[in-house]
């Protein structure tokens, strides 16, 4: 496929994922490092192609994450033409009384639930690895913690546990604990976490229309790849998308109130570089691979509902560049006294510094382009 050199989760984690007899894990791991070929890998290592019947079962929060999944698993799969794979997300369905014969399910809780043990179309006990995604996100996600539990009840003693999660909090521990016996513990140090090779700044901008003005002065002269720009709101992403594309940039929208085939649509139009930049709420801030994004526009800087800096939120948006150690620039537009305190409380957190940029001076965007 083209690797040449592991990434630190895969030089770490592999060794542990192959070995016999099979290991626990329990990793801590960032989108973009490289985890997902790391436990697909895993996953294909462990089928035994003549058995007809699933045994290797992936959870992922949300339909975008488990297709994102399936896509490196299907890639990977080509040189395994034996292993079949099957989508258990929505939109998908089972006829009644079926039995599926793919080796590998991908899938989010409810809808693998339904189909394990509502209509019995495949045997949880017989599942041999089970691979949790995004744990942090999985407990944060309404319901989807008792759903993984009650589809963990099921599995046998033997079924090799991976779980992954980019933070690990008391409550992501404890829900591990619950999941994972005897497990391996790999843990990435706290400050590489704001990825050393994304260079941070933030432009002081003193309305709405001066943060518009920086966004294109930016793009318009850094403007090699492409660009996503977070907004806090649907109806200020929908403001800026129309702006830009009057003024003639091509520019995806991607809001909360799409239909899954209209983001996917979205996403593989912004994939393929048909558009170069993509507005979007949080929705996006995790799980989305774009390799040729060079740029990273906070237009809002991420809050949590009390109204403080969301600082896992502002790593996972400034994530999407850098990816795999490119470099990347993230720019945060500040355009209040609380803006200011917010992007100061973010870079107190990472201990990294946010530069002051300069949007009106050509020369000064060019220097960070460079």
């Amino acid at each position: 496929m083209g690797f040449n050199a592991p990434s630190k989760i895969q030089e770490t984690a592999l060794p542990t994922l192959l070995a016999d007899p099979p290991q626990n894990l329990i990793a801590q791991s960032q989108s973009g490092t490289g985890k997902t070929a790391a436990f697909v890998l895993a996953m294909l290592s462990r089928v035994i192609p003549e058995l007809k019947h699933p045994q290797v079962l992936c959870l992922s929060p949300t339909y975008e994450l488990a297709i994102q999944t399936g896509e490196v698993a299907a890639h990977m799969a080509k040189f395994c033409p034996e292993i079949e794979l099957r989508y258990a997300v929505r939109g998908e369905e089972v006829a009644k009384n079926s039995t599926l014969t793919e080796h590998i399910i991908i899938g989010t809780p409810g809808k693998v639930l339904d189909w394990s043990l509502r209509y019995k179309v495949f045997d949880l006990s017989k599942i041999r690895v089970f691979v949790l995604d995004e744990a942090d996100v999985m407990i944060a996600t309404q319901g989807h913690q008792d759903q993984c539990i009650r589809i963990h009840k099921t599995l046998s003693k033997e079924c090799q546990m991976m779980f992954f999660s980019a933070t690990y909090n008391e409550e992501v521990m404890n829900f591990a604990e619950i999941i994972v016996p005897k497990p391996l513990i790999i843990r990435l140090k706290r400050e590489e976490e704001s990825l050393n090779n994304i260079k941070q700044y933030y432009v002081k901008c003193a309305s709405q229309q001066e943060k518009y003005s920086a966004v294109t002065n930016i793009y318009g002269t850094v403007g090699v790849g492409q660009a996503i720009i977070f907004c806090h709101t649907r109806r200020t992403a929908n403001w800026l998308a129309e702006k830009m594309t009057k003024d003639g940039h091509a520019v995806a929208v991607l809001t909360g109130e799409l239909s899954v085939e209209q983001r996917i649509n979205v996403l593989d139009r912004f994939r393929n570089g048909t558009e170069k930049v993509l507005i979007t709420t949080n929705v996006l801030s995790r799980g989305i691979d774009v390799e040729q994004v060079t740029i990273v526009v906070n237009f809002d800087l991420p809050v949590d509902v009390e109204g403080k800096a969301d600082c896992e939120t502002y790593l996972h948006r400034i994530g999407r560049t850098g990816r795999f150690g490119k470099h990347g620039i993230a720019i945060n537009l500040v355009d209040s006294p609380a803006a200011m305190a917010i992007c100061e409380a973010i870079e107190k957190h990472f201990n990294r510094k946010i530069n002051y940029l300069n949007a009106e001076d050509s020369d000064e965007i060019e220097r960070i382009g460079a």
